[in-house]
């Protein structure tokens, strides 16, 4: 048996102008749907980027000179920066980088450790000193 007896012949027709039409109709349509699938034709989706503790002026209001750690950690949370060499002051920065998301909600951002609130202790971990309320909102 050759190689030719083996192999069909297709018949192949022309293509109607209306199947035509409606196979560059559909493909168009998939094509549409697939591109505003997306966020946007133009960009690409970008998340929030907050770092640090963001803290209001109503919660670091709460801090008063004499409360001991555990109290700070409980109204605050964690700081964060517990220095090593200067273990008697934390400090709680906030920096926020608004992505798609906060755009949209018209959030602003938050940069250069602008929200800086210090926190400074005694060698018996008691609160001292508080500074830095007037850089955080309201």
């Amino acid at each position: 048996m050759s190689h030719l007896t083996m192999i069909k012949t297709l018949n192949l027709r022309p293509l109607s102008p209306a199947s035509t039409l409606r196979k560059i109709v559909i493909t168009s349509m998939l094509s549409a749907s697939v591109a505003m699938s997306g966020c946007s034709l133009l960009s690409v989706y970008k998340i929030d980027l907050p770092q640090g503790t963001p803290i209001t002026q109503t919660q670091a209001q709460k801090m008063q000179v004499g409360m001991n750690q555990n109290q700070v950690l409980y109204i605050l949370g964690s700081p964060a920066i517990k220095d090593t060499l200067e273990p008697k002051r934390w400090d709680y920065i906030y920096d926020y980088q608004a992505g798609t998301d906060g755009r949209r909600k018209g959030i602003a951002d938050v940069n250069n450790a602008s929200q800086h609130l210090v926190i400074y202790f005694d060698d018996n971990g008691i609160v001292t000193r508080i500074q830095g309320l007037e850089t955080l909102p309201k």
